[in-house]
């Protein structure tokens, strides 16, 4: 395991759920029962952190209630008053293929008019240029007359996965079968920017599924219409920029973004972004926008939709994640989910779970797109997950 951050401050005794490193006096660390503890970078869905005692010396074990375990190393400094922690975390490697196999691996994503042939095609094509299909999804809209999709992910043993040859060969087969194709590298990482407001959850998890491996892509900045989250930013190292958004001139401010984003960002994730984006702004990004709203529209919109619904007795809460559109959260749907609620839960309860239910929503429906995994068909999408 390898350090994750170091971590300088003051000890006190209280307990916190906030984003701020919190542990007990140098008396009461021994002692039980532990304190809470969370720390910044650490904070996941059930992330709160259990400080307990390892062995006589200043040394602890914090054990994240998830798959994951993170090691702490106690250090008093020569102030009485400081400690210095520094914490390691491991994890489960993740499944799939390692950094030099994605190097050789290409990926393919084609949509066109289905006929006899194209798969059969595709494979002799591959097969010609000393390739090997590692995956393969393919979908057709009808049996006979439909939209054909496929999704073709491939190796090359002895040279990188993709060249300019091998793009310049496949285009006679393109033009053959009127294919919409793209043709990638699986070691690409899509640089992301996340666009947030106020409400924290969606960015943290996107940093926490960046942080763990869990998310190929590169957090490339964090673009805000209020300061209130810049320490979080800042704490992961993340280029912060703050551009209001005055109510008479929204267009001013989001040039002002465009050129931040320009030659900079790949994708553009709207993380509990509280504002609407214009037509002419959607028209630079097209297919690159996503957003993750609750799951009631188009009922309680507005203010306070989790008192709207409690006042109605809902039974179902959820999220949907989708791509940004002129037409307001109408866009082609990537990802959705819900959770049964019944008259026990408050107002408050139903915004935890909502939340919850974003949070992974948003973090499938991003991973999804950077790995490739989504074709827009009208106003749709075929997800190969």
């Amino acid at each position: 395991m390898g350090i994750l951050s170091t971590f300088r401050g003051a000890i006190h005794g209280e307990s916190s759920e906030t984003d701020r490193l919190i542990t007990g006096t140098d008396d009461q660390r021994l002692t039980a029962p532990p304190p809470l503890v969370s720390c910044p970078g650490c904070l996941r869905r059930r992330s709160l952190l259990s400080l307990s005692p390892w062995g006589a010396l200043p040394k602890f074990e914090w054990v994240l209630r998830d798959e994951f375990e993170i090691n702490a190393v106690v250090r008093q400094t020569s102030d009485p008053g400081q400690v210095t922690l520094s914490v390691e975390r491991g994890h489960p490697p993740m499944s799939g293929p390692n950094t030099e196999e994605l190097a050789r691996r290409g990926r393919l994503l084609i949509s066109c008019p289905d006929r006899q042939g194209i798969v059969a095609a595709v494979s002799q094509f591959l097969f010609e240029h000393r390739a090997n299909i590692v995956h393969s999804d393919q979908h057709s809209t009808a049996a006979e007359g439909g939209v054909f999709f496929m999704r073709v992910e491939f190796s090359l043993s002895n040279s990188p996965a993709l060249s300019a040859d091998l793009q310049r060969a496949f285009a006679p087969i393109a033009d053959r079968f009127s294919m919409d194709w793209h043709l990638t590298h699986a070691n690409r990482r899509e640089r992301l920017a996340i666009f947030v407001s106020k409400e924290k959850h969606c960015l943290l998890e996107l940093l926490w599924q960046r942080e763990a491996g869990d998310l190929r892509a590169e957090i490339a900045m964090v673009v805000s219409n209020h300061p209130d989250l810049e320490p979080i930013a800042v704490s992961w190292g993340i280029p912060f920029h703050y551009v209001p958004v005055p109510g008479g001139d929204k267009w001013a401010a989001e040039q002002k973004q465009l050129q931040l984003l320009d030659g900079h960002a790949d994708v553009i994730v709207l993380a509990r972004y509280m504002q609407i984006l214009s037509a002419r702004f959607l028209g630079c990004w097209p297919g690159r926008v996503i957003n993750i709203h609750h799951s009631f529209l188009p009922a309680f919109v507005g203010a306070r939709p989790y008192e709207q619904a409690h006042r109605h007795g809902v039974k179902l809460i959820g999220a949907t994640a989708h791509y940004v559109t002129e037409e307001l959260d109408a866009g082609p749907i990537i990802e959705q989910d819900v959770a049964r609620v019944d008259h026990r839960q408050s107002p408050g309860d139903l915004r935890r779970i909502g939340r919850l239910i974003e949070r992974e929503v948003l973090g499938r429906a991003v991973s999804w797109h950077v790995d490739d995994r989504v074709l827009i068909h009208e106003n749709k999408t075929v997800v190969f997950a």
